[in-house]
């Protein structure tokens, strides 16, 4: 189905709304020979999985006033057999799972400013997230040790923020930078206290300058203050990975005529 939206009379305000229904087939292929009897010595079973069938909505409402950008939105995703991974022991093989059931809802903020003095803008963009699974493991490798109530997936993070400014200097050039707050994922190691992994913020800055039409230098700092962040400790395939160090990049652009 796709999205809807209305402009409010007089306000100027839009709102929009999104409803619908996905599915997701399972894969067909399975497990046998000695991987299926390594795992059965283990007491870990293969199970057969299950098709996922999501029912998502959205809302949300643009509110315009004296030049500043106030959006706000609500999403929440109910999914049954829902799609996840399981790695075998402490190796790097994943298989893909099917959990009982998830439910993913969260808000979104967005507010930008408009030009201020003709020279600089900001903006600020806020999200609350709760991702959750229920229930128990009914497809793919399992121990059936889940457990039969709520349980937080990977990318549960319940609060982001993101914090950014851009500033017209003379001579065709500006700069920017961006500020971002991260509560911390969910906490993959069950020897380290904890639900969520520790919050962390961290920022970058951005230089540029154009030369005429066609030609454009731009310099850009990721993780300016050069700190080391654990992302993810959880069993996934990317593995336990920490934020990169301080990274410069410079780009070049020419615009050629056609």
């Amino acid at each position: 189905m796709s999205p809807g939206r209305a402009p409010a009379p007089k306000l100027n305000w839009v709102f929009r709304a999104f409803y619908g229904h996905f599915y997701q087939a399972p894969p067909l292929l399975t497990v046998s020979g000695p991987l299926l009897e390594a795992a059965n010595n283990q007491n870990l079973s293969f199970i057969p999985l299950h098709g996922e069938r999501d029912e998502e909505h959205q809302f949300g409402v643009t509110i315009p006033f004296h030049g500043w950008t106030l959006d706000a939105s609500n999403f929440l995703t109910r999914a049954v057999n829902f799609f996840d991974h399981n790695n075998f022991n402490n190796s790097g093989l994943f298989f893909p799972i099917t959990i009982q059931g998830a439910r993913i809802n969260g808000w979104e903020l967005t507010l930008r400013s408009p030009r201020i003095g003709h020279r600089a803008q900001v903006y600020l963009t806020y999200s609350n997230q709760l991702a959750l699974a229920l229930g128990n493991i009914n497809g793919g490798l399992t121990d059936f040790s889940f457990g039969d109530g709520f349980g937080l997936l990977d990318h549960d993070q319940r609060h982001t923020l993101h914090l950014g400014a851009r500033y017209d200097l003379p001579f065709h050039s500006y700069a920017s930078t961006d500020v971002y707050y991260a509560s911390g994922f969910t906490n993959g190691d069950p020897t380290v206290p904890g639900d969520h992994l520790q919050p962390h913020t961290t920022f970058d800055l951005s230089f540029g300058k154009s030369f005429g039409e066609r030609f454009s230098v731009d310099l850009q700092g990721i993780n300016v203050a050069n700190r080391r962040v654990l992302l993810d400790n959880s069993f996934t395939f990317g593995g336990t990975h920490y934020l990169n160090p301080r990274e410069v990049f410079v780009q070049v652009r020419y615009r050629f005529h056609y």
